[in-house]
């Protein structure tokens, strides 16, 4: 997957950033931690402008997160949980982000842009809750753009020798992928099997 992800940007450039990034945003398992790397690699190279690729990034988010957020609000689980799975959504993913969701609230959608696995789901639980678009939207591009510029600016110093340590990046995303879902997983787990308190 990794060298395909990466082929795609190289050959179309911002477009694919864009598309890429609006299908992670939709559920589908492409980490942008190929994507946007690989854009600050061709930024490197002189084929891409920096600004331009952490942008079109940030708006591929936005434009999958909305998507994604309107098919949950309109049809809600049995959508994500049927069909969904064709595209790599399953039950626990929805659980991870509802539970970071229900946390946190609206802020969850701006923190969790910031972190693997809940930056790829939040969408669902916010649309399941039928927040409001705006608001949503705007912490959507606004969480977003620090993730995407912060892995873009690292390909962007890797230059050329990213493909060197391409691999080594996945893992380590993967990786810190896993230690949240355990620790959000371990809350969640808690929380419900805390006896409700007491009313007199």
């Amino acid at each position: 997957m990794t060298a395909t992800l990466s082929n795609l940007v190289a050959s179309y450039g911002l477009i694919a950033v864009f598309a890429l990034m609006a299908l992670e945003s939709c559920g589908v398992p492409f980490p942008s931690e190929v994507i946007m790397p690989t854009a600050g690699v061709l930024v490197a190279g002189g084929h891409l402008n920096l600004a331009a690729a952490i942008v079109a990034g940030a708006l591929g988010n936005l434009v999958g997160s909305l998507v994604a957020f309107g098919v949950a609000a309109r049809w809600g689980e049995p959508v994500l949980l049927g069909p969904g799975r064709w595209i790599g959504i399953r039950a626990h993913h929805i659980e991870i982000a509802d539970a970071w969701f229900r946390r946190w609230g609206l802020w969850a959608v701006l923190a969790g842009r910031l972190l693997p696995v809940i930056r790829t789901y939040i969408s669902f639980p916010a649309g399941l809750a039928r927040i409001k678009l705006v608001p949503f939207a705007i912490l959507t591009f606004v969480g977003a753009l620090p993730w995407c510029a912060a892995l873009a600016y690292a390909g962007y110093v890797l230059g050329q020798n990213y493909d060197r340590v391409s691999r080594p990046i996945e893992y380590a995303a993967f990786c810190l992928a896993a230690i949240v879902a355990v620790i959000v997983i371990a809350w969640y787990l808690r929380g419900r099997s805390t006896p409700p308190a007491r009313t007199s």
